[in-house]
């Protein structure tokens, strides 16, 4: 199967730049570097956690750039919760979990701006607890089947 260009989804709403700014301002990073720090750490490992038609569908709505990154990682075998990609990103890095926390905050804000509702339901609902959070919603816990 082909890859068709989704007719539901808009085309992306904000260049690189101002996908950086606005990241740099959520963050209150003093820099632009260090908000494009950000975005390239949180979009790979966010690319190492999606897959199928949620993975494409965000990235056509992301700039370029930032597609790019998203797409540019292997998906892992197993997925982390929220609070295990906060952890793991934290290793790769070599940042503490509170400031990784802050970026994945930062970035998956913005991200959660241009995916729309509808998009972030669908990757929110691909991905294990903890997520929700990260990208600046509400976490509503998930019915337990009855015992």
């Amino acid at each position: 199967m082909y890859d068709q260009p989704r007719a539901h989804l808009s085309q992306v709403a904000m260049t690189f730049g101002q996908m950086l700014e606005r990241v740099r301002y959520e963050g209150a990073y003093p820099t632009r570097e260090r908000a494009e720090e950000a975005v390239h750490e949180v979009l790979a490992a966010l690319g190492r956690q999606l897959t199928g038609e949620e993975r494409v569908d965000l990235a056509q709505c992301l700039p370029v750039e930032a597609a790019l990154t998203l797409t540019a990682q292997i998906p892992a075998a197993e997925q982390l919760t929220g609070w295990g990609f906060v952890k793991d990103l934290a290793d790769r890095t070599g940042a503490t979990p509170a400031t990784v926390r802050w970026d994945t905050g930062a970035v998956l804000t913005v991200v959660a701006r241009l995916t729309g509702p509808g998009l972030l339901a669908r990757i929110l609902h691909q991905l294990p607890g903890g997520y929700a959070l990260l990208f600046g919603q509400a976490e509503l816990r998930r019915p337990q089947p009855a015992a």
